[in-house]
């Protein structure tokens, strides 16, 4: 068995934001899987689902971005797994807009949400995906631009990350960490 953490923020003034990357990606992979109907529990809304055989939890931390390691801590404890079975979406400034990254252990570079996760996990061997949203404009302050919606001319690439990003979970579940690095990580040449 398998989680899949896609991390945001609960509630409607954060839906469309860039914090809330992780969210969407769940979100399709449920509608895509044809998941079952959400609950509430372990602090988040949860929804079970099947693929290669395999059953997969798609997690939404109801505990907001920075303590999202609370809800996966009661999930993985719950289900008796290692860090390793939990695979966590999230944003990322420091990757252009549209870009994807799979890693399968390490810091957190600076994402909060992920950062409390290992923390709470005791471990960096957690595998993640990291979605380019960009780096904000000029002096913009960095927590006011995770928290902005995406602007009109970025909706196009915003949505081609987010299918991709379905895409690639799902060839991280059926296959394996390593392929989904090698078929998703392209280098900045092949971007």
């Amino acid at each position: 068995m398998k989680v899949v953490v896609g991390l945001g923020n609960p509630g409607l003034q954060y839906a469309g934001t860039r914090h809330n990357v992780g969210f969407d990606v769940v979100d399709h992979l449920a509608e895509r899987l044809k998941a079952e109907r959400p609950q509430s529990k372990y602090q988040s809304e949860i929804r079970e689902a099947y693929i290669g055989g395999g059953k997969v939890v798609l997690v939404k931390p109801m505990t907001y971005m920075n303590k999202s390691g609370d809800s996966t801590l009661q999930i993985v404890r719950f289900f008796q797994l290692e860090a390793s079975d939990v695979l966590v979406i999230c944003d990322d400034m420091n990757l252009p807009l549209g870009k994807l990254r799979w890693r399968a252990s390490g810091s957190a570079g600076g994402q909060k949400g992920l950062a409390d996760i290992l923390q709470k996990l005791g471990t960096d061997k957690v595998p993640r995906l990291r979605m380019g949203v960009g780096r904000p404009p000029g002096q913009m302050d960095p927590a006011n631009w995770v928290l902005s919606r995406f602007r009109s001319d970025e909706r196009d690439s915003v949505e081609h990350m987010r299918l991709i990003a379905a895409d690639s979970t799902e060839i991280c579940l059926t296959e394996g960490i390593t392929s989904a690095m090698n078929r998703y990580n392209k280098s900045d040449e092949d971007a």
